[in-house]
């Protein structure tokens, strides 16, 4: 029901940012938890951030104090700002939406996902 797009991902050297944008298509956005997870080649994809229809966030312990999620219902679009990047930061980012409940950093509750942006942080 939820169809996502993400951009902005690309190449950056260690200690830089980028800024990762989601958007979306559906009339239950407004009401679905979204997420992002990322995946590294030849590892499991893992949870990033996310944030509830309420506003309120999570992150993965790797990620704290650099990154930040946000949401603009209006605009319909979900971002992930992205700070103090690193070489293992480097991997392919989905965006996700839940329309059930969670828990949400777990991936198998979300029901639509994005085709994934790369990102590339050079030591």
């Amino acid at each position: 029901q939820v169809r996502l797009v993400e951009s902005g991902g690309g190449l950056v050297q260690a200690g830089g940012s980028l800024r990762l944008s989601c958007a979306a298509s559906g009339r239950t956005f407004s009401s679905a938890a979204m997420g992002w997870f990322r995946q590294a080649p030849g590892k499991e994809r893992e949870f990033v951030a996310l944030i509830r229809s309420g506003g309120s966030t999570d992150y993965a312990d790797s990620v704290k104090g650099r990154f930040t999620i946000s949401r603009d219902n209006a605009k319909n679009t979900v971002y992930l700002q992205m700070n103090s990047l690193k070489p293992e930061d480097t991997a392919v980012y989905y965006c996700a939406a839940a329309t059930f409940g969670g828990p949400y950093y777990s991936a198998k509750r979300y029901n639509s996902w994005g085709q994934g942006t790369q990102v590339t942080v050079s030591s």
